[in-house]
């Protein structure tokens, strides 16, 4: 409601404008705001419609060269809006005797009932069609919207249309896998009932550009065809992260059964390089430690076991005492990464999953050596089985 000025407010403002101190020209701009309809709210937030703007920029860009090709012409095509509105909206907008093409949704071989409405501009339809008979594609600036198209016109309409929504599916592949059939054409579609008035739609519009010539395609894509496609979206999502932790599980066993070298330490000790010159056969190096002493086994350069030196089978052997903590620390960092709902733990480097040693009774089978060979540090090393 405007403000209503008290006779001193405008006794004043005719002052200051005879006195040339108010600029009666200039106005105050008044803010323009969108109205919204409470009884029919939005159904597909921004995230949605910025994904969609997407999906078509990528089926502009396949039919500007899809264009190229059958006119052998040069044109630019490019997404003007992606909006969202209430199917009477579009519908009140069409003519009689407008040419609208039927396409419908194709997903796994389930076809969608309600159709996709493709709506072309005779401007740039007649433009196509002359250059396809031979022409330069001229056409009249006076060609009426409801221009009436021959038998011929419409044999090569279907044709355009039907190359046109064939494309169209190879625009969701980042998405989904999909595809889009062509139906038929009404001549008139105001005579015919091919979605509900009230029902909420998507409206595609493209430019397509000519240097002679231009005009919009509009795609109409209704709440039933959309919502199909975000539930197969959803559902795909799901299976990959479910493939996904399938994957891990596979990786571990994987794992388990991967073989990896065991190193059987005698004990360290130093030595001087001079030392190490004059070593001979039959020389004794002093360990600073017993006869009787444990062995460590190694794995990955980690200590997993300790044991005793021995022989088995006139074989030079290891026998298992007890078992260190790491691998105990290993289990549990496995068990926590199988949790699906907590964050992937990181697992020891080069650790397997390695079954539960034998009894401290029982004797660990060695590879057959001749005789353990004394590496620098004094380690004996061994392939286990």
């Amino acid at each position: 409601m405007a403000e209503v000025l008290s006779q001193s407010q405008i006794d004043a403002l005719l002052a200051a404008a005879m006195s040339g101190t108010q600029d009666l020209s200039q106005q105050k701009e008044e803010k323009k705001y969108q109205k919204y309809d409470f009884r029919s709210p939005r159904k597909y937030t921004k995230e949605r419609l910025k994904m969609l703007n997407g999906v078509f920029e990528n089926y502009a860009k396949v039919l500007n060269t899809r264009i190229n090709a059958l006119a052998r012409a040069t044109c630019e095509v490019e997404v003007d809006t992606v909006d969202e509105q209430r199917y009477y909206e579009f519908s009140n907008a069409l003519i009689d005797g407008q040419v609208v093409t039927l396409a419908y949704l194709n997903i796994n071989g389930d076809r969608e009932e309600t159709p996709v409405i493709v709506v072309a501009t005779p401007s740039i339809m007649v433009s196509l069609i002359d250059r396809l008979m031979g022409g330069n594609g001229d056409v009249e600036e006076d060609l009426p919207s409801d221009y009436t198209y021959t038998d011929l016109d419409l044999s090569l309409y279907i044709n355009l249309m039907t190359d046109f929504i064939s494309i169209m599916g190879g625009s969701w592949e980042n998405y989904i896998s999909l595809a889009f059939d062509f139906g038929r054409i009404e001549a008139n579609p105001t005579l015919v009932q091919l979605i509900g008035f009230e029902e909420t739609v998507i409206l595609v519009s493209l430019d397509i550009n000519f240097s002679n010539s231009s005009g919009r395609l509009d795609i109409c894509l209704p709440d039933a065809v959309l919502s199909k496609i975000f539930t197969e979206i959803n559902k795909g999502n799901a299976v990959l992260r479910k493939e996904r932790e399938d994957h891990s599980k596979e990786i571990y066993s994987h794992i388990q059964t991967s073989d990896l070298e065991i190193t059987a330490e005698l004990g360290r000790t130093r030595l001087q390089l001079r030392d190490i010159y004059n070593l001979a056969v039959g020389d004794v190096i002093d360990m600073n430690i017993k006869k009787d002493s444990t062995v460590s086994l190694r794995i990955g350069g980690r200590q997993w076991f300790a044991g005793y030196m021995g022989t088995h089978d006139k074989r030079l052997a290891v026998k298992i005492r007890d078992v260190q903590g790491l691998r105990s620390e290993f289990e549990a960092a496995i068990e926590e990464e199988s949790r699906p709902e907590e964050a992937p733990q990181s697992e020891p480097q080069n650790a397997p999953d390695i079954s539960p040693g034998p009894e401290p009774e029982a004797a660990v089978e060695q590879a057959t050596v001749s005789e353990p060979m004394i590496q620098e540090g004094g380690s004996t090393q061994e392939d286990g089985q």
